[in-house]
């Protein structure tokens, strides 16, 4: 072996260790770049306040420092978006107060995430113009639509308690919002008990009457929910989708004819029922306390004892990480 190929395998093998010290170097900080672990939150949401926050992209921007990827998902019902919370196809979204109810009475892994102020205005029981029901109590033998199993549900159950009437002194007609609506324009049913925006619809459009809303009966609140996994390993990324949910909840409430626009492109309805909707809505959106579930206590022992659900529920079982 020459002296000058010794010298040779010896840079060589200098070279190797250069090489070898600069990679160990590069790979201790990969994990703040290329390693750093990808999360996904995946939104289930129904046409409405959600749809105006996907729109923004505001949720991204703030997710995205955290390495957390956002997915949609629109569905046309409560219900349907528990199912699929329940099989695994998404993380959050929105809902009324009794569709996570019977998720929870059927088994699923549901959590409160968080849920906006009351908003008793935006449910009422409506009456045919010139009908002779004025009050109440007037309801008594009368035939009443609503859809089973819904909120609008435990609001009657607590509107005739109110007035003195039982549940049975009504004739309930169980029907979904478009063949209620279809019933009460025939003069099929006496009357209607939903919520927005198919209240403010029915108001301009069939000229119903408000007999009563839920002010002082039930609260309406809309709730946003998440599983017992995706709550216990990230936090962080919800108390930033709620806290989100606020912003936009702020932003309606301080441009109402702006928001009354926008939902009327996403809903399809005419600009004057989105602005009757938007103007009688009340805004803010905060995680869950333990009075929220105290609440939604009420309506899922109402239920139980109306046999719409088959076990009594114990609500702190669907609270928050931060509750228990």
């Amino acid at each position: 072996m020459t002296f000058a190929s010794d010298i040779s395998r010896r840079q060589f093998f200098s070279a190797v260790a250069i090489a070898s010290t600069a990679l160990g170097t590069l790979g201790a900080s990969l994990p703040v770049f290329a390693q750093k672990a990808t999360r996904t939150l995946r939104i289930g949401h129904q046409k409405g306040w959600l749809s105006i926050l996907k729109a923004r992209g505001t949720l991204e921007k703030r997710l995205a420092p955290l390495g957390v990827n956002v997915t949609w998902t629109e569905f046309n019902a409560g219900p349907v978006q528990l199912e699929a919370l329940n099989v695994g196809a998404i993380d959050f979204g929105d809902v009324g107060e009794a569709p996570p109810i019977f998720a929870q009475a059927a088994g699923a892994p549901l959590v409160y995430a968080g849920a906006t102020v009351p908003r008793p205005r935006l449910e009422a029981i409506i009456v045919p113009k010139g009908l002779s029901i004025k009050t109440v109590a007037d309801l008594k033998g009368k035939r009443v639509a609503y859809n089973k199993g819904s909120n609008v549900q435990y609001f009657l159950v607590k509107l005739l308690e109110k007035h003195g009437l039982k549940y049975s002194d009504v004739q309930s007609v169980f029907l979904p919002p478009p063949d209620a609506r279809a019933a009460f324009e025939k003069g099929a049913v006496d009357a209607w008990i939903i919520w927005d925006p198919f209240l403010a619809s029915a108001q301009k459009s069939l000229d119903a009457q408000v007999l009563a809303d839920a002010t002082g009966v039930a609260k309406n609140r809309q709730y946003y929910f998440t599983s017992r996994e995706f709550a216990t390993h990230n936090t962080d990324v919800l108390r930033i989708a709620i806290e989100e949910v606020n912003a936009i909840d702020t932003w309606i409430s301080k441009n109402k004819s702006a928001a009354a626009a926008e939902l009327s492109q996403v809903l399809g309805l005419d600009k004057s029922i989105t602005e009757v909707y938007v103007g009688r809505a009340a805004f803010g959106t905060a995680p869950i306390t333990q009075s929220i579930l105290e609440e939604q206590q009420s309506i899922a022992d109402t239920f139980f004892e109306l046999k719409l659900i088959p076990k009594k529920l114990n609500l702190l079982h669907a609270a928050p990480v931060s509750l228990n």
